[in-house]
């Protein structure tokens, strides 16, 4: 079986956090496989300290969250191509949802994929990274806004500090280091401190707006968030694929040369 990029990433980066820790830790289990070595199905599944009951108390616990279904071949298929065991927060949420949705669909944190949300972990990131000397990602996109907001891991292209979490931010086009693991990530984005992050990026009645769209799409925002103008509430808003807006940003990026 051939790696993809995204295995290569998560084999070689101490990102995937036990979900107990509240500090970053590497997956000893990912950092024990042999170069190239693939582990089965089996071998993932059988952790005997799941993180999945605590993702499930803090998704019961948070005031607007939606676990996605999951489809069994999709959860398979996407945990094989990770290759993190569910001993890790994100082989839980890769395992056992099609992804989750906070805050009425505002953020978006990608699991298998679903109806709802089609793209899966693997899917989403493929050819977006840069890749070291080695053919390694540099990071991975793990979740997103519906303002095109960007959450990624970083493998050493975003930062100096490779396994945290960073957001590209699309009122600065500029990536920043949240300074947490993907573990504390997701712990964070389920409570009450995720509407002070956002709170200058909303509008009267976002609720309304945001909760009809895919987790495919996100919106556009004229003038662009990172222009000067008015309050976003004064702006105009149009429902895009998010894919379209990943490439507009990153047009933008290079012409202004950042």
């Amino acid at each position: 079986m051939r790696l993809s990029i995204v295995t290569a990433f998560l084999l070689a980066v101490p990102f995937a956090v036990v979900a107990q820790s509240p500090t970053p830790l590497p997956t000893h289990a990912a950092a024990a496989q042999p170069p190239g070595a693939v582990r089965t199905l089996a071998e993932l599944t059988s952790a005997d300290d799941p993180a999945w009951p605590l993702v499930q108390q803090w998704v019961a616990a948070a005031a607007s969250a939606e676990i996605l279904p999951v489809d069994k071949a999709r959860a398979d298929e996407t945990l094989t191509q990770l290759q993190v065991t569910l001993h890790a927060t994100m082989g839980a949420v890769a395992y056992h949802t099609g992804g989750i949705l906070i805050d009425h669909g505002w953020l978006r944190i990608l699991g298998s994929g679903s109806d709802r949300m089609t793209r899966s972990i693997p899917s989403w990131n493929n050819g977006k990274a840069p890749l070291d000397a080695t053919g390694r990602p540099m990071f991975v996109l793990v979740a997103d806004d519906v303002l095109g907001g960007l959450f990624a891991i970083d493998g050493g292209a975003l930062g100096t500090h490779p396994g945290n979490v960073f957001y590209f931010a699309p009122d600065t086009l500029q990536w920043q280091d949240l300074s947490i693991g993907y573990t504390e990530f997701l712990a964070w984005a389920l409570t009450p401190r995720l509407d002070r992050f956002y709170r200058d990026s909303r509008w009267p009645g976002w609720q309304d707006e945001v909760g009809g769209i895919s987790g495919d799409s996100a919106l556009l925002v004229y003038p662009f968030l990172s222009a000067e103008g008015p309050a976003i509430a004064q702006r105009s808003r149009k429902v895009v694929p998010l894919a379209q807006l990943y490439r507009l940003d990153l047009d933008i990026v290079k012409q202004l040369g950042q």
